[in-house]
């Protein structure tokens, strides 16, 4: 009879390893815990692999207190969220919010961001950062983890960008085209879902349609202004019964600052900093996902057949394109969901070396949570090695 020590491990060894792989899991802190994004990226770390020690909230003051010194700069601290199955504390930002901590995740105004990512670095974290401050600084990695995540490993200011929820909805999917194809010119035309602004985005549509909802309206020029009056919000004309072709704040030539975006993360992405790019982004009456019309020109020529093959395969990609049979993706069907949804695959018609395709993503999820999540997942994976 083989004795128990030399077949298999005693309770107390097993114990002692198991404690010891709880020591080894990194600490990481949500940083905006309380906002809309910092409720998905809650959500998504319970529903992932269990690859964090603790997991510390911290609230970050509302925008419309940043430059306030009245009131409880952190009215969320003292609030309890549920992660993992357990309810823990959300505390106040501040220095000391970052002892023990290994990775740190923010989802913050750009200038919460400014002041307290390079904080949480002297305090010894990586950070992962949602906001618009650090994505084209050339010592901070944009990362997706399905395109390019090599990239994360280095990083001279211990800082990882999360790229902007427009790019995000579209680069797992032209990713993995571009690596069969070479991609060489890009136009997008986007269609934003009112949550890319927050809250207030989706508190604007849902007053707008309220007002609009049983009447007439729509039939005559200026009748939806006037109906919906000074409910405007974030938005420069009504966003029900409307598109706006405008997204982000004005920059030379009249080019938006989301416009911008997608040019320069998608050539940071993909390492082509002379890569052709348009966009052109249009704000729709979606709560949340984000739809793109994407003509993508590639070195080689390409096939309906190949195309559908590469999508089929990638990672963080559902192909749903079959227009016989009225399957193609829709923000209605896309929402809450995790992958790249791609339909109306098309070779251009006056080019073999062009696709047109549509592309729906949650603007949310993949287009900033998940995203996060993942990278989070890539460090805590340095950590183990």
């Amino acid at each position: 009879m083989i004795p128990a020590e030399a077949g298999r491990p005693s309770l107390a060894d097993t114990a002692g390893a198991d404690a010891r792989t709880a020591r080894n899991k990194p600490h990481l802190a949500v940083v905006g815990a309380t906002g809309a994004v910092g409720s998905v990226l809650l959500g998504i770390l319970s529903e992932r692999a269990d690859v964090w020690g603790e997991i510390r909230l911290i609230a970050s003051p509302p925008s419309s207190q940043l430059r306030s010194s009245r009131g409880d700069p952190h009215p969320s601290a003292g609030r309890k969220l549920t992660v993992r199955g357990e309810e823990v504390e959300v505390v106040a930002l501040g220095e000391d919010a970052f002892d023990g901590i290994d990775v740190a995740m923010f989802d913050v105004p750009d200038e919460v961001a400014a002041q307290w990512v390079p904080v949480a670095v002297s305090k010894g974290a990586v950070v992962v950062d949602n906001s618009g401050v650090f994505r084209m600084d050339p010592d901070v990695p944009l990362v997706v983890p399905e395109v390019n995540a090599h990239t994360a490993r280095v990083r001279p200011r211990g800082i990882i960008a999360n790229p902007n929820c427009t790019t995000l909805s579209m680069i797992v999917a032209l990713g993995a085209l571009h690596a069969e194809y070479g991609l060489s010119e890009l136009i997008v035309s986007s269609y934003q879902a009112v949550s890319g602004v927050g809250k207030a985005g989706v508190d604007t549509l849902r007053a707008q349609l309220s007002a609009v909802c049983g009447t007439e309206l729509g039939a005559k020029p200026g009748d939806v202004r006037r109906a919906v009056g000074d409910t405007l919000g974030p938005f420069p004309a009504p966003i029900a019964l409307n598109v706006v072709p405008w997204a982000g704040t004005l920059q030379e030539d009249g080019w938006s600052s989301e416009e911008l975006k997608v040019r320069n993360e998608t050539r940071k992405i993909l390492g082509m900093p002379e890569l052709p790019v348009t966009a052109t982004c249009v704000r729709v009456p979606v709560l949340t996902t984000h739809s793109l019309a994407v003509h993508a020109r590639f070195e080689n020529e390409v096939t309906v057949a190949g195309a559908h093959e590469i999508l089929a395969a990638a990672p963080g990609v559902v192909l749903c394109d079959d227009p016989a049979e009225e399957e193609y993706p829709t923000p209605s069907d896309v929402v809450g969901t995790d992958p790249t949804w791609v339909g109306r695959v098309r070779r251009s018609l006056d080019d073999p070396r062009a696709l047109e395709l549509f592309v729906c993503g949650d603007n949310l999820r993949k287009g900033a949570a998940l995203n996060a999540a993942q990278i989070g997942e890539l460090l805590a994976g340095e950590r183990r090695k």
